[in-house]
């Protein structure tokens, strides 16, 4: 074997990212934070991510991925086709740490981290947390009532009236996509017949009772910082859950935030998860805190973005901490902040405004604003407007995350309450459609 692949002395040091575009431009700052350490930063993307796009923003010297040192595309995000892939990389680079941007490459990061002998999630904690199935299996004391269906039996399957509504989940998807919520069985026949054969298919009881996610850094096994963002869904004006609000720290009393905390830290223990950041969902009900799912990466939307405005601090260096094995820490929230998803008309968008705010197409043009952490005590802010949709989509039910137009980002004092200012500034924004498009 030739030295420059013996010796790390003569590779250059470098941090590993698996996530595609979108994920990438949301968290530029991995790029960033990891240049500013003299570690190259290095892509994975799926077929998902356009490679001539990408190659445009990294001629655009003011775009976080500019920094990319080199990127690297697979078919898909399985380890047996991921492993092969990063060999090349792995013969130039000191790899020093690797990490998974988005969901789809927690699997092969858990299982090359292990390979490597760096922190990371574990390959246990990787594969659990891609399975809801699992999850439940590995965290009973906190699943609600579930069953699984085989495809072959899914035509036949009856549920008796009195465990009606009831949830329908294919139990690897993520971002709420093909979760149902089910009144009937007529309802009931139709959810399952929509997943595909080769999909676990679960079936839950509805779980009732306000939704949280909490974030967690882990390190060496034991949780050094967490934190609660209350959730809100679509759930109550129909079938689907899509996700229309985030807070960060969520408004509850201290009592409640300690039991998700530390529901979540017994969930992370039995899942098994090592380093990493890892962003869990939960409904607190009458009977205690029951788990929908757990994700061993960070959160999406503008969550850390939230968290940031919130506690002053980015995320992602914490991250590269837990990823190379450097202790590291995280502060406590200072301010409270959310992100708000406007309800729109149905129609063609034309185009998103604000009054007193920077409106940034997120996925048009690949790049998040960067929003700066304001005085603790600083008046309510309208921080910014995010449009996740481009100008021609249509709009119309928000069935799932990808189904939202634009959210807005807002930031208040940690003493008072965000609810004034979210409906104030949402008043300032505007989505226009064409509500009668042809062709």
């Amino acid at each position: 074997m030739p030295p420059s692949q013996s010796d790390p002395q003569n590779r250059p040091d470098a941090l590993l990212l698996m996530g595609d575009l979108v994920v990438l431009a949301r968290q530029g700052r991995l790029i960033t934070e990891a240049r500013r350490r003299g570690l190259a930063p290095l892509a994975v993307v799926s077929l998902d991510t356009d490679l001539d796009r990408l190659a445009e923003l990294r001629a655009d010297a003011s775009h976080p991925l500019s920094g990319l040192a080199e990127v690297v595309q697979v078919a898909d995000a399985q380890v047996a086709t991921v492993a092969p892939a990063v060999q090349p990389l792995l013969r130039r680079y000191h790899v020093r740490g690797v990490i998974s941007v988005g969901e789809v490459f927690v699997e092969p990061v858990g299982v090359l981290a292990d390979t490597l002998g760096l922190p990371g999630t574990g390959s246990k904690a990787a594969l659990i947390c891609r399975n809801k199935l699992l999850q439940r299996t590995a965290a009973p004391a906190y699943a609600p009532s579930w069953q699984t269906v085989p495809a072959d039996e899914r035509a036949g399957f009856t549920l008796p009236a009195e465990r009606l509504p009831a949830v329908v989940k294919p139990a690897g998807r993520f971002y709420s996509s093909g979760v149902r919520m089910v009144h009937d069985q007529e309802e009931l026949t139709a959810a399952l017949a929509a997943l595909a054969p080769h999909e676990i298919a679960l079936v839950e009881s509805r779980v009732v009772g306000p939704e949280f996610s909490v974030e967690a850094l882990v390190q060496g096994g034991e949780v050094l910082w967490s934190g609660v963002t209350g959730k809100e869904s679509n759930e109550s004006g129909g079938s689907f859950f899509t996700e229309v609000e985030h807070t960060s720290p969520a408004e509850l009393d201290e009592a409640s935030r300690t039991a998700l905390v530390e529901a979540n830290r017994e969930v992370l223990r039995s899942v098994g998860v090592r380093d990493g950041i890892t962003h869990a969902e939960y409904r607190l009900t009458e009977d205690g805190v029951v788990l929908m799912e757990v994700a061993a990466r960070l959160p999406g939307d503008a969550i850390t973005f939230l968290w940031e405005l919130a506690t002053g601090e980015g995320v992602e260096p914490a991250m590269i901490d837990l990823a190379t094995g450097v202790p590291t820490s995280h502060p406590q929230p200072r301010r409270r902040a959310r992100q708000h998803f406007v309800d729109h008309p149905h129609g063609r968008l034309v185009d998103v405004t604000a009054e007193d705010a920077e409106v940034s197409w997120i996925v048009r043009d690949d790049r998040w604003p960067v929003l700066t952490p304001l005085d603790p005590q600083a008046p309510a802010a309208l921080r910014g407007v995010l449009v996740g949709r481009r100008v021609g989509d249509l709009l119309d039910a928000q069935v799932d995350s990808g189904h939202r137009s634009a959210s807005l980002i807002v930031d208040v004092p940690l003493d008072e309450s965000i609810e004034g200012a979210t409906k104030t500034f949402t008043d300032q924004v505007r989505v226009i459609v064409d509500p009668h498009p042809t062709g």
